[in-house]
């Protein structure tokens, strides 16, 4: 009886053991190191880097296309993929432009790009579920040129805004000092970390991404939360379409142009696996503000962007290899 105690509790220590090292093995922390260490080497390169408003500042300049990051997280971890986004942005953007032009109230023009966004995502998801002989990637490559399509029909290469003055306030307001971008950034990530961690929505993404012929036998809806998701998508991007359309002032049909691959680089970096059923809110929410401050403050120095996209896909490589050998 002492043996078999003995026994059992050596195998509860083991199991504890095993345990600690995969907490500490997780590659939420690695992410974290590279988010101190990106700062630093920021703050080496240039003495105005480290400071309080400086970095409250920064964040303007990279979390429009952020929002598109957190479905793209779902998406992506049921195993699909929509490289449509950057699309729905331009689109959004330029009916919004073009319908306060000419006479709607900027607030019906506002819910407008929100309402085609939303359209959009709605009709990726509907083709999708429809069309199962066709991956996500055929299809979001067809509504990618889509929707551009339609954006350079409306507007051809001119530029449309001419907005009212408050309108400016998404993009570069402030509540008591931090960016309003920022703080709406916050709510919808907690909203989409609940919503993927907490709630019985998520759990079946995740089933999805892992086995979604099992899921479908299991009583899961499938087609409907892939239909919702890529809904999401569509909706995010117009907010994005909102905040970028703010922050420049006006809009032309080729704005957002590779925000697709930024979004997309965001998720892999955040540990999100590809092949679907994997990876967490917090990892993407680490990976959209270390690829942010690290374009940011290499900007500062006036490293040219060819440079920085290397650099950012430099990082991308190593990271995947890190997260493979950390698997092993």
């Amino acid at each position: 009886m002492e043996n078999l105690t003995s026994s059992v509790e050596k195998n509860i220590s083991i199991e504890r053991e095993f345990r600690t090292k995969d907490f500490f093995l997780q590659w939420e922390w690695l992410l974290l190191l590279i988010f101190f260490l990106i700062h630093i080497v920021n703050s080496q390169l240039s003495p105005y880097y480290l400071n309080t408003y400086t970095l409250l500042d920064a964040t303007m300049t990279f979390l429009d296309k952020a929002f598109i990051a957190l479905p793209m997280a779902l998406v992506i971890i049921f195993g699909d993929i929509d490289i449509s986004v950057a699309s729905t942005v331009a689109l959004s953007s330029v009916i919004m432009a073009v319908a306060y032009n000419a006479g709607l109230p900027m607030v019906l023009a506002i819910l407008l790009c929100l309402f085609i966004g939303l359209l959009c995502g709605l009709i990726n998801g509907l083709l999708i579920v429809k069309f199962k002989e066709l991956s996500a990637v055929i299809v979001t490559l067809s509504t990618m040129t889509l929707y551009r399509g339609i954006a350079y029909i409306i507007l051809e290469d001119q530029a449309a805004g001419e907005f009212p003055d408050w309108f400016n306030f998404p993009g570069w307001g402030y509540i008591k000092g931090i960016p309003f971008i920022l703080i709406l950034f916050a709510l919808f990530a907690v909203i989409f970390l609940l919503l993927l961690h907490k709630t019985t929505f998520g759990r079946k993404v995740y089933a999805i991404g892992n086995n979604e012929v099992a899921s479908k036998y299991s009583g899961v809806q499938v087609d409907k939360i892939k239909v919702i998701v890529f809904t999401l998508a569509g909706l995010m991007a117009g907010v994005t379409a909102l905040f970028l359309t703010s922050k420049m002032g006006s809009t032309r049909p080729n704005i957002a142009s590779g925000y697709e691959l930024d979004v997309i680089a965001m998720v892999a970096l955040g540990g999100v696996s590809t092949s679907g059923g994997k990876g967490k809110m917090i990892g993407v929410l680490l990976a959209i503000f270390i690829i942010g401050f690290l374009r940011y403050g290499l900007g500062l120095v006036n490293v040219p962007d060819q440079v920085i996209l290397i650099i950012v896909g430099l990082l991308l490589i190593v990271s995947v290899m890190l997260s493979n050998l950390n698997k092993k």
